[in-house]
């Protein structure tokens, strides 16, 4: 696997393919850069997912964040973007990205983008006493 910043998200098979589980990732440590100004943007990714026959390698997804130091993207852009790409290498059944974006004159930027599987139909949340 290649430790320099790229696009590719790797996958492997889901251990539990036949149980809806959630898995959530959080991303302290995203950086890209305000296609106005120049100057750097930085976020905090929060992926969760259930995840139907692939998972995303993290390593990968870190190589993928790190792709984006350079390049400047509107903060909804680059929200559904990862969105896109994720769901394309793992074809989950729900996943939602939620960027949270820090200050910026002072103003902060949140935007929360989702997919759902045609057909597949969230399990009964169970509320405990």
């Amino acid at each position: 696997m290649s430790t320099a910043p790229n696009q590719e998200l790797e996958t492997f098979p889901n251990p539990q393919p036949g149980r809806d589980y959630t898995i959530r990732i959080d991303a302290p440590e995203f950086t890209c850069l305000c296609p106005k100004t120049g100057q750097p943007d930085f976020a905090t990714f929060l992926i969760e997912y259930v995840p139907d026959g692939l998972c995303v390698e993290l390593k990968s997804l870190k190589l993928y964040f790190w792709s984006y130091r350079e390049l400047g993207a509107f903060h909804e852009a680059v929200t559904n973007q990862v969105l896109d790409d994720l769901v394309a290498a793992t074809d989950p059944n729900f996943m939602r990205v939620t960027a949270k974006f820090n200050v910026r004159g002072g103003i902060y930027t949140a935007v929360v983008v989702e997919h759902r599987k045609e057909g597949w139909i969230a399990p009964d949340a169970v509320v405990l006493p």
